[in-house]
């Protein structure tokens, strides 16, 4: 079974108790880091994302079913409060429970049913080489980015690469690499970066990352770039798992090959993901 499909099942079992990322990644014997990397890779979720998904749209059956009393969805949902389980509602569904209790439906909902166990064939992948890094610097565009979104990455490129690459100092490689960092919940924060050898004056708009002496697990990934999800998600599901190692808390990137092509997405990349000591 997946890692993913070990939370989906975690989650579902346990839906009606106190549930933290935390707890759940303790119950599939992983990180949370790597718990919320392969379960939003898989699913284009967060791991309390979907909890608080599946949770309200239980609410929503419920009060749709003639539940009169809000108080005790709220606290069945592991709400505290009528007011706080109301603004959660409301911010998910755009109605208020009132307003979906009144009507006795919850037709026009965007509900969020359980997922079903998440069944593919692993993408191919080759055994990674394993690689002794020191410390590196970057200068990048920053940008949130939703799991389930990354369309919105090819955009963020041609900015980067058509305005402040250029302005970027000291680079020490003329292939720019993409760096997948920690971000708020729900989402990760990609930065289209230059490595450098030192900063200088930093453009508008560009931030500077530096990351820790590691160790890193390098795969190659040959197919169109349009594929490089499935490469993660086999990556963080299924090879992390059955090599007992694990992922270092930490920023990985992706090197784009001498023999990539902009124009056509051809030509490969290598992603670079950091073990944990």
């Amino acid at each position: 079974m997946s890692l993913t499909n070990k939370a989906l099942f975690a989650i579902e079992r346990n839906l009606n108790r106190e549930l933290s990322l935390g707890e759940i990644a303790e119950r599939c014997g992983v990180s949370r880091f790597h718990l919320a990397h392969a379960f939003g890779e898989s699913t284009g979720l967060s791991v309390m994302e979907y909890v608080r998904g599946r949770r309200l749209t239980e609410s929503a059956y419920a009060l749709a079913g003639g539940a009169q009393d809000i108080l005790g969805v709220a606290l069945d949902g592991g709400y505290g409060s009528h007011e706080a389980f109301s603004r959660a509602f409301k911010a998910q569904f755009g109605k208020t429970p009132e307003e979906v209790r009144k009507a006795e439906s919850v037709a026009g909902l965007t509900l969020v049913d359980p997922i079903r166990m998440v069944d593919r064939a692993p993408a191919p992948l080759k055994p990674p080489r394993f690689e002794e890094v020191g410390e590196l610097r970057f200068v990048g565009l920053s940008e949130r980015v939703a799991y389930g979104e990354t369309e919105t990455i090819p955009g963020q490129w041609q900015r980067f690469m058509s305005g402040p690459y250029s302005e970027i100092e000291n680079k020490t490689e003329d292939i720019p690499v993409g760096i997948n960092t920690d971000g708020d919940e729900g989402a990760l924060h990609y930065v289209c970066a230059a490595q450098v050898s030192r900063f200088g004056a930093i453009p508008k708009s560009l931030v500077k990352l530096i990351l820790a002496p590691a160790t890193y697990a390098v795969f190659a990934h040959d197919a169109h770039i349009t594929k490089l999800h499935q490469t993660y998600v086999t990556i963080w599901n299924d090879w992390f798992p059955a090599s007992g190692k694990s992922p270092a808390d930490a920023p990985s990137f992706e090197r784009h090959n001498p023999t990539f092509d902009t124009r056509t997405g051809e030509g490969g990349v290598t992603i670079w993901i950091p073990l944990a000591a």
